[in-house]
């Protein structure tokens, strides 16, 4: 199951890369040419959000019940984790980070909702997808390969 969720895992930040993508591009297009903003950029946006929704509770997975790098590291090393750099960057630097993006792009989307403005909309996108992807960019563990196993 543990390798499983990981392929899924792995995968699922490919989706994340493109939506991610796919949503600051349109933003920027938006906001460049003061174009409207259209149900393609919501839908950018949306699946941005879903993907990242799904890449956490899969992530949660892991994190509480498979992994050996998530709470059963702080369980079995204690505050070692901490000085350990490659057992922090999974128990605590990877989990925060993931939350962190996640949030901005929720805040994100409920205050685009609340604008009815399309340029403000374009420019809110804009600014709380690419943080979200910058961030995101971060924190992905990029050496593990195209599949990250």
């Amino acid at each position: 199951m543990h390798n499983t969720l990981l392929i899924i895992h792995s995968l699922l930040r490919w989706a994340i890369v493109l939506t991610g993508l796919w949503a600051v591009i349109r933003a920027l297009k938006g906001v460049s040419s003061k174009t409207p903003y259209t149900a393609a950029d919501k839908k950018a946006g949306l699946f941005f959000m879903i993907f990242l929704d799904t890449q956490l509770l899969i992530g949660l997975l892991l994190y509480f019940v498979t992994s050996a790098f998530g709470l059963k590291a702080f369980q079995e090393y204690g505050k070692e984790v901490m000085h350990n750099g490659g057992l922090r960057y999974y128990a605590v630097e990877h989990v925060f980070v993931a939350i962190v993006a996640i949030a901005l792009v929720h805040i994100g989307r409920a205050k685009v909702k609340k604008t009815t403005l399309d340029a403000q909309k374009h420019k809110t996108s804009l600014i709380f997808f690419a943080l979200a992807l910058i961030i995101l960019a971060t924190r992905i563990p990029w050496e593990r390969g195209l599949l990250g196993y």
